[in-house]
């Protein structure tokens, strides 16, 4: 197979990847969507279990009203229609992890649909709108342990904790085009998500997965190509990473005269490879038919304003407020979005700062590349939103320098500890406006740069700025950089 850097070129110029994107999201709930077993992760193996989850004989689903109301909350933030009755059903497939022999699920009529997100074009001048096709409610099924346990290469362990965990699935159309739109596209889906509560969207413990849905077509030509399903990929890096694999690899098949085959993949992220799974099963292969022990699921208009009025305000219309209030940019809007408790931080801060502009341009400028260094996100620096709005007010009334503050920031960080702690610890520093020491100083540094003195005095003006290093350097950083600058011009004449 040919490079697939070599071959996404060659993607752009004759073919076309087409891409859908299926996220399953854990919802929030106490409990799970048919009984009262507990959702919380990482109980012991089979421990959150009971007779409806198993699936025994007799026992009757019971809905869970706040998985509905979390589900209809989510399909209303992505812009969905919520449909009025919706019906669920059984989705019949065999597997060890499904103890009924089917998944409560919904088919033809699901909770929600025609919704959209909007990404960032890839000119980056527009958004664009990517379709949602429908975001329906459904259980989840157990968990196939493969490692870690005995005689595990014959054996696989089943933990059925999972089974019956309230699930919602958000299918999208197939509007994607780009890895990196996939990408933008599961970002704003999982920002949206995180902002309305619903769930903790948490990789790791499964709270979010997506598969995703590839095909390729000679650019210009309207019928779509044979699709692939990639499964399991644990990272929205990993998935970028498949599709580009597998755009690649359909093309070169295409290209060697080959048919690509619909069918389930996986990806190894070591490799960098997908490997074919099984055969792609089609709708009427899970013959669907209602579920005969509930009824259809109704939300009313008055249930649906209840629902509507629990809507918190979502990041872009947060964003541009924010623009708005606080004389930002949309970049720095955007990072300080990037999570509800950052934005909620940040907003506090900006309040009571003088200058809430300083504020954001503290936490690009000097923030984010000390978190970024350390490899954590921006929501575990010691230095809290409030502390950034003090260290702000501190540099904008011009007790402390430019110099002083990244020094301060730097122990911030070696301590483990949030800056109006530090700034006490070390003794509440102030520069210095005092003009009869900073006189002697740059009579010293005048007296030692006789050669820069004569350029200065010969007309290379910005010379200036060397002279200013060297009294701020001599000051230890604590001279106020104003008062140097008047100071350097009236003795340089």
């Amino acid at each position: 197979m040919s490079s697939a850097l070599d071959t996404s070129v060659a993607a752009h110029a004759t073919y076309e990847p087409v891409i859908g994107l299926e996220v399953h999201v854990q919802l929030l709930t106490a409990t799970k969507i048919f009984c009262s077993c507990s959702t919380r992760f990482g109980a012991a193996p089979n421990t959150n279990v009971c007779p409806v989850c198993l699936g025994m004989p007799g026992a009757l689903p019971v809905l869970n009203r706040k998985a509905v109301e979390f589900a209809t909350l989510a399909a209303m933030a992505l812009n969905c229609r919520v449909n009025e009755a919706s019906i669920f059903a059984r989705k019949n497939y065999f597997y060890p992890d499904l103890p009924k022999g089917y998944q409560i699920s919904q088919y033809d009529k699901p909770l929600a649909e025609h919704g959209f997100i909007e990404v960032p074009s890839a000119t980056g001048k527009n958004k664009k709108k990517i379709g949602i096709t429908r975001v329906h409610l459904e259980e989840d099924a157990g968990k196939s342990l493969h490692e870690g346990f005995p005689d595990s290469e014959q054996k696989t362990a089943i933990d059925l904790n999972r089974t019956g965990v309230p699930l919602i699935e958000i299918v999208s159309e197939p509007d994607i085009a780009s890895p990196d739109e996939a990408y933008e596209y599961l970002t704003r889906l999982k920002e949206i998500i995180l902002y309305t509560g619903v769930s903790d969207c948490n990789m790791e413990e499964g709270s979010l997965r997506a598969d995703a849905n590839v095909s390729v077509r000679p650019r210009g030509q309207h019928k779509l190509g044979t699709k692939t399903e990639i499964k399991n990929v644990n990272s929205f890096r990993f998935i970028r990473d498949a599709l580009v694999y597998e755009i690649a690899r359909q093309i070169d098949l295409l290209e060697s005269g080959g048919t690509v085959s619909q069918e389930t993949r996986l990806y190894n992220s070591h490799e960098g490879k997908t490997y074919a799974m099984r055969s792609k099963e089609q709708a009427h292969d899970y013959r669907y038919f209602p579920e005969p022990d509930l009824l259809p699921l109704v939300v009313d208009e008055k249930w649906k304003a209840e629902i509507a009025r629990m809507m918190p305000e979502l990041p872009e219309a947060r964003r541009a407020r924010m623009v708005q209030n606080y004389g930002i940019t949309e970049y720095d809007a955007q990072v300080l979005t990037v999570s509800k408790s950052l934005a909620d931080q940040f907003e506090a801060a900006a309040t009571v700062a003088s200058n809430p502009k300083r504020v954001a341009n503290l936490v690009q400028s000097e923030l984010m590349g000390r978190v970024k260094a350390r490899g954590t996100e921006i929501e575990q620096s010691p230095i809290s939103m409030k502390g950034v709005a003090a260290s702000a007010d501190l540099v904008e009334s011009g007790a402390i320098s430019g110099k002083m503050l990244k020094d301060l920031y730097d122990l911030c960080f070696e301590r483990g500890k949030d800056f109006p702690e530090v700034y006490e610890e070390e003794g509440r520093p102030q520069q210095s406006s005092d003009t009869s020491a900073l006189e002697k100083i740059i009579d010293q540094v005048v007296a030692a740069n006789p050669r820069q003195v004569e350029q200065y005095r010969a007309g290379k003006k910005t010379i200036l700025g060397f002279f200013v290093g060297q009294v701020m350097r001599a000051a230890k950083g604590q001279a106020n950089p104003q008062s140097v600058n008047e100071l350097l011009a009236k003795k340089l004449g």
